[in-house]
């Protein structure tokens, strides 16, 4: 690990400026992504990676980030701080030029950061210009330097302060930036948090643990000083990526310990963790430096055709697969699958497509990666035949479930049934054929569906009864699920298909609202049908199309006045209000079958009215943890789950 006396090794003339920051308010968009709650929390990660990079460089150890009272974020490390000496050709400090200038930064000469994970450089500036004050304190040479901004402009000279804000024992050296989101363009954004949003305190975490798990042997602190929110946490991983599959993998039963690839070919560093489990379920995550790639790249491609190539090549070698016709494809490596590909490159060399790095481009990427990890996968599979085996098992397994699951298709399909040419007939469709402006009601149970279908508005909504419980499909592979009735008519009405056949073009609504009875039977329908949509459908809800109704929990009646509470505050709130000079009755809805049409229509489903929850997945991650554990077969887990949160569950007896 590089000490603290190399940092003469990044100083001003490491520095290089590209253009200035007069484009970054006028279309903040370009450079955070959106002004919204996510490019709010983009900015933060900005300034946090920018202290990653240090510790990627071998300089920091720590990196500590404070949620303060007003509003503001302060983040810290100690690595080797902000050059502050003078550069010559703008006669400023290095610091008010990496603050102040768009693309200016250490990571464009490649000398002073061999790989990093900021915007490019463009960081610093951009959250500068952002903000609606920002200061910096930079801890070098026994000095420490600061100077503050107003929206990305200078208040201040760089100059030597003698009561530094920001002091944390043994910390010799490193750079403190804080800096207050300015609410004129962060749209929604309180310094309190208030009923518009600041900072989130989940949001964040999730976002040091990612980069403690990539970055290994580096502390994490994170502390949330708001009022009544004091709350804190620390993270520090030795093992890097695999334990970031172990930590996947939890409540899973595993079929083989974690098998670890890490090899540099010049200055790419492909590092690969992967293990299976006996799930139907992929998990597949990757990074380039810690820049999480969501929509993968050629770097995941590459991962892909690897393990597909060592695995039919081993299972050839010892005569599991006697030709062509019993090789797997690509889709069957997939069940089961946990594993993460992380790529170390110089900065200069990335191709990203899009500002906001979610893909990556870069064409030699591929065969780079595949032949490391065929060559990590073969040789682990020569030294481990037992797990070879396993893995060989599951793969195999999977792919007599596609040759058998796309036969069932096959003949239901040569029926018509999954084509969508006959809908349904418990299906009362609505008039409208734009799926824009159509909505589709799943609504538990005949009796509430009678009544959803009398109270509707049929030109643009559909009734979709289902009777009972559905299959859990966490664990049902497709062959199974067509055989069920209820999810064989969900999948027709929504006319998008299923498995390999998905086409979101086709789908028939662009709203899906679950309905289901406020109680337990009821929510656990809900599930059910969750579960479905999670593990099988997953793009209804990325593309925003799945909801869930909310339908009042009681009715408050006083003479002709009827009020409807969607909780129990509202209904306090409303009693009140209608108390004076009179008794309230109030019934407590145990079914939407105890609702008339009209009221159901009223409550629940007239446009003007109703409250729908949004389905969406902000951390996939959790989600598939979550629903393993719930939905799944082991029984440990979900019973402990149960006995943890029972203190905090509220019972309707």
């Amino acid at each position: 690990m590089a000490k603290s006396s190399h940092s003469s090794e990044y100083s001003a003339q490491h520095i290089q400026v590209l253009e200035g920051l007069d484009p970054v308010r006028k279309r903040p968009g370009m450079y955070i992504g959106s002004t919204d709650i996510i490019g709010l929390h983009e900015s933060l990660r900005e300034i946090i990676d920018n202290a990653v990079d240090e510790a990627l460089a071998g300089y920091a150890k720590n990196v500590w980030i404070y949620l303060n009272d007003d509003g503001s974020a302060t983040v810290v490390d100690d690595g080797r701080g902000i050059p502050v000496d003078i550069m010559p050709q703008f006669k400023k400090s290095a610091l008010e030029i990496v603050m102040t200038k768009l693309h200016a930064g250490g990571k464009f000469g490649g000398s002073a950061y061999k790989i990093s994970g900021g915007l490019h450089g463009v960081g610093s500036s951009v959250v500068n210009a952002l903000s609606q004050w920002l200061w910096v304190e930079v801890t070098r040479d026994g000095k420490v330097y600061r100077q503050e901004y107003k929206k990305g402009s200078p208040q201040t000279e760089v100059g030597i302060t003698k009561k530094p804000e920001i002091v944390i024992d043994e910390r010799v050296t490193g750079t403190a930036v804080t800096f207050l989101p300015d609410d004129t363009i962060f749209t929604g954004f309180s310094a309190t948090g208030g009923p518009a949003f600041g900072w989130d305190f989940d949001t964040i975490k999730k976002a040091i643990r990612e980069r403690a798990f990539l970055v290994p042997k580096i502390f994490f602190h994170m502390f949330d000083r708001r009022k009544e929110k004091t709350k804190e946490v620390h993270y520090y991983f030795e093992g890097g990526i695999t334990s970031l599959v172990e930590k996947i993998n939890e409540n899973k039963v595993i079929l083989h310990p974690p098998i670890y690839i890490n090899k540099s070919e010049g200055d790419i560093q492909v590092e690969v963790a992967l293990q299976y489990n006996d799930t139907f379920a992929e998990n597949v995550e990757s990074y380039v430096n810690v820049i999480n790639t969501v929509n993968g790249g050629t770097h995941l491609t590459g991962f892909r055709m690897a393990l597909t190539r060592a695995v039919n090549d081993y299972g050839k070698k010892i005569g599991s697969f006697k030709d062509d016709d019993d090789s797997i494809v690509g889709d069957d490596t997939r069940e089961g699958l946990t594993a993460v590909v992380f790529v170390k490159m110089p900065q200069d060399r990335i191709q990203f497509e899009g500002q906001t790095k979610g893909k990556l481009g870069n064409a030699d990427i591929q065969p780079i990666v595949q032949t490391i990890v065929k060559e990590g996968l073969s040789t682990y599979f020569e030294e481990n035949p037992a797990d070879g085996k396993r893995i060989l098992e599951q793969v195999y397994l999977a792919a007599k479930a596609r040759l058998a699951a796309k036969a069932a298709k096959e003949a239901i399909i040569r029926k018509g049934a999954l084509e969508g040419s006959t809908l349904p007939g418990k299906l009362a469709d609505c008039q409208e054929k734009d799926p824009a402006v159509s909505e589709l009601y799943l609504v538990e149970g005949d009796s509430a569906g009678g009544s959803a279908k009398q109270g509707r508005d049929r030109k643009f909504q559909a009734i979709l009864p289902l009777r009972g419980k559905i299959l859990n499909t966490e664990r049902a592979r497709l062959d199974k699920m067509i055989e069920h009735e209820e999810i064989k008519s969900l999948i027709i009405a929504l006319g998008a298909g299923i498995g390999d056949t998905i086409n979101m073009g086709k789908i028939r609504y662009h709203r899906v609202i679950i309905m289901t009875d406020a109680d337990v039977d009821g929510e656990h329908i809900e599930t059910l049908i969750l579960t479905f949509f999670y593990r099988h459908l997953p793009e209804v809800i990325s593309q925003g199309y799945l909801y869930v109704a909310m339908p009042p929990l009681f009715k408050l009646q006083k003479g002709k006045d009827v009020r409807y509470a969607y909780n129990e505050v509202e209904r306090e709130t409303l009693s009140k209000e209608m108390a004076a000079g009179g008794n309230v009755s109030v019934q407590r809805y145990k079914g939407l079958g105890e609702m008339n049409p009209e009221q159901l229509w009223e409550t629940t489903m007239n446009p003007e009215n109703r409250l729908l929850k949004k389905v969406n997945i902000e951390d996939a991650e959790d989600a598939d943890a979550t629903f393993t554990m719930l939905m799944g077969d082991e029984v440990p887990p979900r019973k402990h789950f149960i006995q943890t949160n029972a203190i905090t569950a509220e019972l309707d007896i």
